[in-house]
């Protein structure tokens, strides 16, 4: 067995390690779909007041392109309704051959559409809405089709509907003579005179799949499908009377007989039973006994010198089974040691658990089983095949996304799967991208759910905010907004998800802030504080709000408007009043403000006696440092930049304001570490230019001597590429600013001058 992920196994198959290739550009055409079903206008129209959609005027798509579409459409979580599939009805410029629908809004009339493309394959799962009506057409356009699959929630087959057959004389339930694959599941409430009426005309039959259904009575109407090669008969009650009509199926290669109810566990005569089946059937290759008492006790009945641990299969031991399904069998007989088959499902080790994955992928209440051994597979053990079982956990997701069990087992493997295998997953793009995507489907349908939410937060902090996630930017903000505020207060969750928000905040840049202002993160941060405030409580999620406003409205003028239109100032004015003594949260505060101050259409706004008060008072702050005193003197000095006309305020005076601030600058260590993060330097470099206030450019001068001397590495390119160098020499040639302020532009000269040397100095010894 395989130690790497990158390698395959003799027994698990090579396409299931999803790693293999990893380092791969996600292919083209996945992006071009992906993009066409987020922008259905780029290739369809609607018609008129009914919201359907049809193809634009000169679009024909063959075939392949329709399917994908298709398939495209109902693996994401948009839905598929009858707007959507009235593109097709143009059956001159589309083409199908193949459909599957799970969880589509479809009616009968869009059934009617689909089929009248001549199908060949046809599944339906999920679909609430059809109707007995669908057989009709199945009988108008089935002659084409080769498989039908109706699975879990399709009603087409309501109990009324063999007395209305009954009544018009009709011997068939639908017609579709080629038919070779026919699965119907879940049909309960129906006679066995039903699957004889169905079963009757399709003579040509090699797979058929009746798992969940009631009531097949002895099961003598199949005895005329002379071509069956699989019968799959899962969770289905009375199969020791079927027994002797299965056996007449001579053409049999795979039999599942498996069982996952309690009540349909034991057969009367296991041995015999089992032995009756392999020796009738003898071309199986593939048997499933899960969940049955058929293989034995492995104890008394064994007989070691036949060379099998389960005495029904002596007769297999030279010819073995290529899979054989023992998941659940009573006395555990997937742990003994000499079974007659080549792959087996069970949970006695690794590779046994994979292949059941594999097996019982269709089958939740199994698969939900089988994903809590894998779980607990990667937190008590070390897993070998690891891109096996990603794929495993992926697939499973995807295709159950309503299943809360399966999402909550799938999401806490993936968290294990991705922190151990961080430096696999580097490269891996498109591997992180289908990650992400799946953790965020599972988290969108079951965003109430605590434990789902607290799995997909702790998987997606194993990843890198925000590269990695920014091609799902949207969905993941509108996921963690309502972790943040839809969940329960001073829950972990709440917690989990607004770091995670912070961090996403702090990150982005531009059209990503503005996003996350009109995905309403502004607001849904001031109705935190408020609870927070209302309850008179100051925890680090209070301080992490004001935190995420801050990082959301740097250089972000939209946002910072949000914040004044969400009284943001009085929300202010009580945290500050409340909670006076909280240095972190102060600082977040007033950093906020300083991103208002900076915008110049809204400085009105801080133009009262109350705000400025607040303003002077906090120049005096030793709270962090000097980070609040430094952010109360920027945004006084971004008022004061607007000229002495704009004060309209009488107490405090302009003058004694800007007095009090020049005070507290020459106060500040030069040397203060920082807890601030410039991306650009833009408002700083604009006070520098502020000569009839020069206390404007005292604070701003200062400012960059503090950067470039204690984050040379960092600030010096800053200030050099954004012709900061240029401004700070025609200050010190202005006949206007203070000895102070020079020296304070000559140090940050200086700082640059000695950074750039530095550079070149390291330049020249390498």
């Amino acid at each position: 067995m395989p130690q790497s992920i990158c390698r395959h196994s003799a027994v698990i198959p090579a396409d299931a390690c999803c790693f293999c290739n990893s380092s791969a550009p996600e292919k083209l055409i996945d992006i071009c779909f992906n993009y066409i079903d987020k922008n259905l206008d780029s290739i369809c129209e609607y018609t008129g007041y009914s919201g359907n959609l049809k193809l634009k005027d000169g679009i024909s798509l063959p075939v392949e392109i329709c399917e994908r579409l298709l398939n495209v459409r109902y693996q994401s979580l948009c839905i598929v309704d009858s707007h959507f599939i009235n593109i097709f009805k143009d059956v001159k410029n589309t083409r199908l051959k193949r459909v599957r629908l799970r969880k589509s809004d479809i009616q009968d009339h869009d059934l009617k559409v689909l089929l009248s493309h001549q199908l060949v394959e046809l599944e339906l799962a999920h679909s609430k809405d059809l109707t007995h009506n669908c057989l009709r057409h199945i009988t108008s356009y089935g002659s084409s089709l080769i498989s039908l699959n109706i699975g879990e929630e399709v009603k087409v087959f309501p109990q009324s509907v063999f007395g209305v057959l009954s009544q018009l004389k009709q011997n068939y339930i639908f017609l579709a003579l080629n038919l070779r694959r026919l699965t119907l599941r879940c049909c309960q409430g129906l006679s066995p005179q039903f699957y004889t009426l169905l079963l009757n005309p399709i003579t040509n039959l090699t797979y058929l799949d009746l798992s969940n259904c009631s009531s097949l009575g002895r099961f003598e109407y199949s005895e005329h499908l002379e071509n069956l090669r699989s019968l799959i008969l899962y969770n289905v009650n009375g199969i020791d009377l079927m027994i002797p009509s299965i056996c007449k199926l001579k053409a049999l290669t795979h039999l599942d007989i498996s069982q996952s109810k309690d009540e349909n566990r034991k057969f009367p005569l296991p041995t015999l039973t089992l032995q009756t089946i392999v020796t009738e059937l003898f071309h199986l290759t593939s048997l499933d006994i899960s969940g049955t008492n058929l293989a034995g006790t492995g104890i008394a009945e064994t007989v070691k010198s036949r060379g099998s641990d389960i005495t029904g299969l002596e007769s297999r031991v030279n010819n073995p089974f290529h899979f054989l399904g023992l998941y659940e069998t009573s006395h555990d007989a997937c742990l003994r040691h000499d079974i007659p088959a080549e792959l087996v499902a069970g949970n006695a080790n690794e590779e046994q658990i994979l292949i059941s994955a594999l097996a019982y992928m269709e089958r939740t209440e199994m698969l939900q089983k089988v994903l809590n051994e894998l779980f607990h597979l990667f937190r008590f053990e070390t897993c070998q095949y690891i891109g096996q079982a990603l794929n495993v956990v992926l697939e499973s997701m995807n295709r159950h996304l309503h299943e809360r069990h399966i999402q909550i087992s799938g999401s806490a493997t993936l968290f294990y799967i991705v922190k151990g295998t961080d430096r696999e997953l580097h490269d891996a793009v498109h591997v992180k991208r289908k990650i992400i995507s799946t953790l965020l489907n599972g988290m969108s349908i079951h965003r109430n759910d605590e434990t789902m939410m607290r799995n997909g937060c702790l998987t997606l902090c194993q990843f890198k905010i925000p590269l990695d996630v920014l091609f799902e930017y949207e969905r993941l903000v509108d996921v963690l907004l309502y972790s943040v505020h839809g969940m329960t207060a001073e829950s972990f969750v709440q917690r989990i998800g607004i770091y995670l928000l912070n961090s996403l905040a702090c990150q982005v840049d531009g059209y990503q802030k503005v996003r996350l202002g009109e995905l309403g993160a502004i607001n849904k941060m001031i109705s935190l504080i408020s609870e927070r405030l209302e309850r008179g409580y100051c925890d680090d999620v209070l301080e992490v709000a004001w935190s995420t406003m801050w990082n959301v409205t740097d250089e972000t003028p939209s946002n910072c408007k949000k914040f004044l239109e969400n009284n943001g100032m009085q929300y202010f004015l009580w945290c500050l009043e409340k909670f006076p003594a909280k240095d972190d949260l102060l600082r977040n505060m007033m950093g906020l403000l300083g991103n208002v101050a900076e915008v110049k259409e809204l400085r009105h706004y801080l133009m009262t006696p109350d705000y400025l008060k607040v303003f002077s008072s906090l120049l005096d702050s030793r709270c962090d440092g000097i980070e609040v005193s430094y952010n109360a003197a920027g945004v006084i000095s971004h008022i004061a930049s607007d000229g002495p006309e704009v004060w309209t305020v009488d107490e405090p005076s302009r003058q004694e304001v800007l007095d009090k601030m020049v005070e507290a600058i020459d106060r500040w260590d030069l040397n203060s570490v920082r807890n601030i993060n410039y991306r650009s330097f833009e408002p700083i470099l604009y006070l520098v230019k502020i000569y009839h206030t020069p206390e404007c450019q005292r604070w701003a001068v200062w400012a960059l001597a503090n950067l470039t001397k204690v984050y040379p590495d960092k600030y010096c390119h800053l200030v050099e590429k954004e012709q900061g160098l240029v401004l700070l020499q025609e200050l010190i040639k202005h006949p206007e600013p203070p000895d102070a302020i020079r020296k304070l532009a000559m140090i940050v000269l200086d700082n640059c001058w000695k950074y750039k040397n530095h550079d070149w100095q390291q330049e020249l010894d390498g």
